[in-house]
């Protein structure tokens, strides 16, 4: 069973998306479920995790009723603000569609930002609530990455992205330190998710991003990986189709079932949220 563990929903004319800058306009539109149901038809994907896109509780209760409504939807990744003492309390309100928590946490000042007491609490707090915590960082944020999932050892770490490598200037040491040392923890997974947009998107390449996949695989082990679309974000480089092709033809026959559903099923917890 192949699971999407990464795919977005939104629509700009209800909410504001500041991420969205006119580089984006082409996907600067509404995005729902009705849209990405054939692609998954077409390719065979049988379910997804929807992943939040603005810090919105609002964002989140809704991408829930959507998720409710809507057989494909397995799981919701959504966001609360972690500094919160009422965190714990507001996680336990929303549904059992919930499975993980993010925040932008390369948009924050601080690349320490999640070692901040406040925000180590809210860390804790997820990982009570049994959720998963999804990692969206950048190379400058992985050092402080690895000591918090280090420190919060009971709670499941998602990296989003491969952490975002500098696929179009090449310098990747930093990014290949710090991601290798996060494989190190047997409690962070990661997702193989979005290089065609960290990519030039209208030249990227097979022969340039297999490498970053492969190492990741190398990293983490395929029982610790998973394949997400980005989708509609992908968009901007590349269609459903050629994403998923990527990650397949990346992977050896016996990674596959591993990286496209078992992965997400286990980690997210997707058999119970049903």
């Amino acid at each position: 069973m192949i699971v999407d563990a990464h795919h977005h929903l939104w629509d700009p004319a209800l909410a504001d998306y500041p991420w969205m800058n006119d580089e984006m306009a082409s996907i600067r539109r509404r995005f729902g479920p009705e849209q990405l149901e054939p692609l998954l038809r077409e390719h065979g994907v049988a379910g997804t995790v929807v992943v939040q896109a603005r810090a919105s509780l609002d964002e989140t209760r809704a991408l829930l009723e959507i998720a409710d409504a809507t057989p494909f939807l397995l799981g919701v990744v959504g966001w609360v603000d972690l500094a919160d003492p009422a965190t714990a309390d507001i996680l336990d309100g929303f549904g059992e569609k919930l499975v993980g928590i993010r925040h932008q946490v390369h948009d924050e000042q601080d690349p320490r930002w999640l070692l901040r007491p406040d925000v180590q609490r809210g860390l804790e707090a997820v990982g009570e609530a049994g959720l998963a915590y999804d990692l969206l960082v950048r190379p400058r944020e992985l050092r402080a990455a690895f000591e918090a999932a280090r420190r919060q050892a009971d709670t499941r770490f998602v990296v989003d992205h491969l952490a975002k490598p500098p696929i179009r200037d090449g310098a990747a040491d930093e990014w290949a330190r710090g991601l290798a040392a996060l494989a190190e923890l047997s409690n962070v997974t990661c997702k193989l998710s979005g290089l065609v947009t960290e990519a030039h998107w209208s030249s990227w390449s097979r022969d340039e991003l297999v490498p970053y996949l492969r190492r990741a695989v190398d990293w983490f082990g395929c029982e610790r990986c998973m394949f997400g679309s980005d989708w509609p974000v992908c968009l901007l480089a590349a269609d459903y189709g050629a994403v998923l092709s990527l990650v397949v033809e990346a992977l050896r026959e016996d990674e596959r079932a591993s990286v496209l559903g078992e992965t997400a099923t286990r980690v997210y917890c997707l058999e119970q949220s049903r």
